[in-house]
């Protein structure tokens, strides 16, 4: 993989040249993709080679074919042979060892960096390594072997205590406002109070307690920027997250982000993708014994991204008898009553939510009936603090009745959608009200009620 690269007397100017069009230094083109600025400079001079999953980040980041960062690429009058090792100086986050873990943290607090996170791609390549590393990988010394001789406070069990409530009051926060309102509260948390925390001296149960405390956080940091519609900023907090889970050897938490990256690939429709990912987090629940609602909770991913990956143009009548059948055992798998091994984040994962995940996958497939049925049922059941799921139940129940004909009540839940989408700081919850929007337009574009809709959708959401 790491052949030598012919360098260049001029390198690639037509790569120096297009980062000068976007107005960006090295620095910034380097930050941009996720590597360090000394990477960057290897390119242009054409002393590196470019690894396909950062081409892929920069025709995303530039919004360029391929065919023209391959002519990017070219350099010009080849010289002589130069060793090239393509992961010198790579600043992927995911990919840093103990001692640099909060790299990621501390760029969500520069200004002048944190820009460039939110614009990042999502880049699909990058899942097949996490997934290799974290199936196959010999799980990492723990980082209080590395933090034994630091000159950090010491940390105890009260300081990973700590770090789980303020976790659960984020997340509280989170269901009830959206993201956009909390998550610079959840990075200012893991700059200025996880980071020295984890730069402390702590002993093994204790390093590893803080470290799946940690990859909880960073969890949620992602989701987070996922609901912002950041999916590349999401993407590497959710890849830390599943490095520093690994790490403190917790493979329920792995689950839990491994389901989320799912959740992640099913919003872009990487079905395929979304299949592995949801497959590794069933896997790793079994690994960790996991209860019957965390089993049921990782049976719906799994049915939610076979679901994605089914054609709805081509109908694939085993690819939906699958999805039937993971909804089934979801169904049998859950149980109401939380048991001695449920982690804290399944708390919130009770039958209102149960019905929600199991709508959604209904609609996916087509049967519009047992989807508005599922999402009218966890209407009647979520409790007033979770307005984004609420909202999101809204959206599904006006789908699902939209295509079986019923107009009147598509609209019935579709308008209460809007006025909760303009109370949320959730770039999703818009975005499912105007995808309905366009689903509404599509179906009925010469309707006076489709047209007095999208008037009032202007009028509170604008443009």
């Amino acid at each position: 993989m790491n052949q030598p690269e012919r360098q260049h007397q001029n390198g690639r100017p037509e790569l120096a040249r297009a980062r000068i069009r976007h107005g960006l230094t090295q620095e910034q083109a380097a930050e941009l993709i996720g590597v360090s600025t000394t990477t960057w400079a290897r390119w242009e001079r054409g002393e590196q080679r470019m690894r396909p999953v950062y081409r892929a980040r920069l025709g995303q980041a530039w919004q360029a074919e391929g065919i023209e960062v391959e002519r990017w690429l070219e350099a010009a009058s080849p010289a002589c042979d130069v060793p090239g090792d393509d992961r010198v100086d790579e600043l992927d986050p995911v990919a840093c060892e103990a001692d640099g873990f909060d790299q990621l943290w501390r760029w969500e607090m520069d200004t002048s960096r944190r820009h460039l996170l939110a614009a990042l791609p999502f880049a699909s390549g990058l899942l097949g390594e996490w997934l290799l590393a974290w199936r196959y990988d010999a799980t990492p010394g723990s980082a209080a072997r590395h933090a034994a001789d630091a000159g950090g406070s010491q940390v105890g069990w009260s300081d990973v205590q700590r770090v789980h409530d303020a976790h659960r009051a984020f997340t509280q926060m989170d269901h009830q406002f959206g993201a956009g309102l909390v998550r610079p509260a959840v990075t200012d948390f893991m700059n200025s109070t996880l980071a020295p925390l984890m730069r402390g001296r702590y002993s093994e149960d204790v390093g590893r307690a803080l470290m799946s405390a940690a990859a909880r956080v960073s969890r949620t940091a992602g989701w987070m920027a996922f609901d912002l519609g950041a999916h590349g900023q999401a993407q590497q907090h959710l890849g830390q997250a599943l490095k520093l889970a690994k790490q403190a050897g917790d493979d329920l938490t792995s689950a839990w982000i491994l389901a989320a990256l799912a959740q992640q690939a099913c919003d872009l429709e990487h079905g395929r993708w979304a299949i592995r990912l949801a497959s590794a987090a069933n896997e790793a629940g079994q690994r960790s014994h996991a209860s019957p609602r965390v089993r049921a909770l990782l049976q719906l991913r799994q049915a939610r991204a076979c679901a994605v990956a089914t054609d709805p143009e081509q109908p694939n009548p085993s690819a939906r008898q699958q999805v039937r059948n993971l909804l089934a055992e979801a169904a049998d798998t859950y149980t109401a009553t939380m048991h001695d091994n449920d982690p804290p984040w399944i708390a919130a994962f009770g039958p209102a939510e149960l019905a929600a995940e199991a709508g959604y996958c209904w609609q996916r497939i087509g049967e519009h009936q047992l989807a508005a049925d599922h999402a009218e049922q966890a209407l009647a059941g979520f409790a007033s603090g979770y307005l984004r799921s609420i909202q999101f139940n809204q959206v599904h129940a006006a789908n699902a009745r939209l295509d079986m004909g019923d107009l009147d009540a598509a609209l019935a839940h579709a308008r209460p959608a809007v006025l909760a989408a303009k109370d949320l700081t959730s770039a999703r919850a818009r975005a499912h009200v105007r995808d309905f929007a366009t689903h509404l337009t599509a179906r009925h574009r010469d309707h006076p009620q489709a047209r007095e809709f999208a008037d009032y959708l202007r009028a509170e959401l604008g443009n």
